[in-house]
């Protein structure tokens, strides 16, 4: 197979996430087998050591930024880079790369890590429930509703960003990878519904994938007492259900529940279990990665009570690679990704009465042979190997398109 030169593109934000952890896990994967990959990186937090007049030039420079135009032009001229693979471009470096890319006759690809391409806030989720206002009625809704970071003044920048370079045809230009067949969908629906044509031919599906298997599976041995607990591995703020999955443990107060992980609702959700005397529900904090292994391990199973359309369920993605069930709400890509009584149990996303039961009907089922599906489903579709192969399909597809265009 041939070896690519690829220069990958990413704006981190100021806190790290998920999305810094899939740039350097791809990073990784592309280096084992043999491609040279480029980094052009930029970070938000460059807006600490911005003065008065480059705060004010933020929004326009969001929208298109020069000097990103320029590096990544010549990076590519100097490396000799094959393909452009972007990952994020807010707010540092912008759609500008893809003008880089465009203009120096290479073609480019996004992952499309949130929800960002239809909804400035990237989340479809406000007010606690879902929302896509800004589908159905126009990306401005989210300025009104302060939906980015809760400022308007933000919100107008992102939601300027996706309006101007949709009216230039920005996006018609660029491929892009979306991580399950429920996002793509959304993207083109999207688009459609707001006037914008994008060829479905260039919008691909790949989903994340992990190295969490090193050390996982049937070799790696259960700690004592596995089994006894069930599991939530997240941020504590309200898209992530963590407030529903407490109201259900109280209803059970023979099984207990772990919570791994910090956000804003943390001290409010202990607050609550110390109030209602519960003595089973636990809050671990943020844990290191040994740990979470050791905690994944232990588990029953890992509940995932998202009551947003979550992008791409990683948490689910590491369960399976130790051979762990899930117990997941039935919304967005969860239904694909936990296949009901076989790798685990869906239940009503929104209702904590029936995770409650389902929670009580897991206790019936083998657990053993869930663990083993959710293992094969694991490296089926989420293992190192299977993701490279889809990556150098996709790759391929590309640069095929752009030969033949």
């Amino acid at each position: 197979m041939k070896a690519y030169r690829i220069l990958q593109v990413h704006n981190s934000y100021q806190i790290p996430g998920g999305e810094d952890v899939v740039v350097r896990n791809e990073k990784r994967l592309l280096t084992e087998h043999g491609h040279e990959v480029y980094e052009y990186q930029r970070s938000n937090t460059e807006l600490q050591g911005k003065g008065i007049v480059g705060k004010l030039l933020l929004p326009f420079s969001a929208v298109y930024s020069f000097r990103t135009a320029r590096e990544v032009r010549r990076l590519i001229r100097e490396k000799r880079i094959d393909l452009v693979h972007v990952h994020n471009t807010l707010t540092m470096v912008s759609p500008s790369v893809f003008y880089a890319a465009f203009r120096s006759h290479v073609p480019v690809v996004q992952t499309l890590h949130n929800f960002r391409m239809a909804c400035p806030a990237g989340t479809f989720f406000r007010d606690n429930a879902i929302c896509e206002e800004c589908v159905s009625r126009g990306l401005f809704c989210a300025v009104r509703h302060r939906c980015y970071r809760g400022s308007r003044a933000q919100s107008l920048v992102s939601a300027a960003i996706l309006y101007v370079h949709r009216k230039l045809g920005t996006y018609r230009r660029v491929h892009f990878i979306c991580l399950s067949g429920f996002n793509r969908n959304k993207l083109l629906e999207a688009f459609e519904r707001q006037g914008m044509k994008i060829d479905p031919a260039r919008v691909y599906v790949k989903p994340n994938f992990t190295f969490a298997e090193d050390g996982a599976g049937e070799g790696l041995p259960k700690p004592q007492g596995a089994g006894s607990y069930f599991l939530f591995a997240g941020r504590l703020e309200p898209q992530k259900g963590i407030a529903l999955a407490v109201r259900a443990f109280e209803t059970l107060p023979g099984q207990q529940l772990y919570v791994a992980g910090d956000g804003p609702l943390k001290e409010e959700l202990s607050a609550y279990v110390r109030e209602h005397g519960m003595r089973n529900v636990t809050f671990l904090g943020y844990l290191s990665r040994e740990e979470m292994r050791d905690r994944f391990c232990g588990a029953a199973a890992v509940l995932m009570p998202s009551q947003w359309y979550e992008p791409f369920g990683m948490t689910i993605a590491e369960a399976y690679s130790y051979g762990v069930p899930v117990i997941a709400g039935r919304i967005g890509n969860m239904g694909a990704m936990v296949e009901d009584g076989r790798t685990g149990l869906t239940f009503q996303y929104d209702s904590p009465e029936d995770l409650a039961r389902k929670i009580v009907d897991f206790g019936k089922l083998d657990r053993q042979q869930l663990g083993e599906n959710a293992r094969r489903f694991y490296e089926r579709n989420f293992a190192p190997e299977s993701n490279y192969r889809s990556l150098m399909e996709i790759y391929g597809s590309i640069l095929e398109k752009e030969r033949e265009g």
